[in-house]
């Protein structure tokens, strides 16, 4: 029963669609936006459940094996770039903020 429940609690992603359609601003667009996300992950979903059983167990196993791996990995890459080292596309350096009152500011010309 907790298993079965389990699936009903949303995962970071959804999370992050859930901020995606607060911040179209509009109830009709954030409900498409969350609509749109349900249905790209269907298909993805059923995807992975079909894929799983053609899989052999071995080549199941070491998939287990390399997940924690690739979390290790995207967490030092969260990491690293936080640090603003100045690595092109993994680390870039900090950026400022400039305010100005004039509205025209920003336009080129």
């Amino acid at each position: 029963m907790i298993g079965f429940f389990n699936g009903f609690l949303p995962c970071g992603l959804v999370y992050m669609a859930v901020l995606g359609a607060i911040s179209t601003g509009e109830l009709i667009d954030g409900s498409i936006y969350m609509i749109f996300f349900g249905l790209g992950t269907v298909p993805l979903m059923t995807g992975a459940v079909y894929l799983g059983n053609f899989l052999k167990v071995s080549v199941r196993n070491k998939i287990q094996k390399a997940i924690p791996i690739f979390v290790v990995i995207i967490g030092l890459l969260f990491i690293l770039r936080g640090m603003g080292l100045g690595i092109p596309y993994v680390s870039p350096r900090d950026t400022q903020l400039i305010i100005s009152n004039d509205p025209n500011s920003c336009l080129t010309e």
